[in-house]
């Protein structure tokens, strides 16, 4: 299992990979909403000051891990550029379709 957090800096960096891969060119994509669809489970500390966490189950996970307090869960992130001035962008991102990708 990875944290979800994770997951989410794993997909900044593909995205980052994406922008800046592409081959020079006049042909660009904008990036629209980008969803994720996973299943994870929530762990929770106890104490004070104890944190929630949620792990994001494997494809490959064993099914007594999955089939244990698991939950689904679906977000719908927006990726924009924010310039230095604080100006927001469209992200543009150019390259390959990548082995296994849909």
């Amino acid at each position: 299992m990875i944290e979800l957090s994770d997951l989410i800096k794993e997909l900044r960096q593909e995205l980052y990979a994406a922008m800046a891969d592409g081959p020079p060119g006049p042909m660009r994509f904008e990036l629209g909403p980008v969803e994720i669809e996973a299943s994870v489970v929530v762990d929770r500390e106890a104490g004070a000051g104890g944190k929630v966490r949620f792990w994001v189950i494997e494809a490959n996970a064993d099914a007594k891990s999955a089939a244990s307090q698991t939950h689904r869960i679906n977000l719908t992130l927006q990726p924009r550029l924010v310039a230095p001035d604080g100006t927001h962008r469209s992200v543009l991102i150019t390259g390959d379709e990548a082995e296994g990708e849909r």
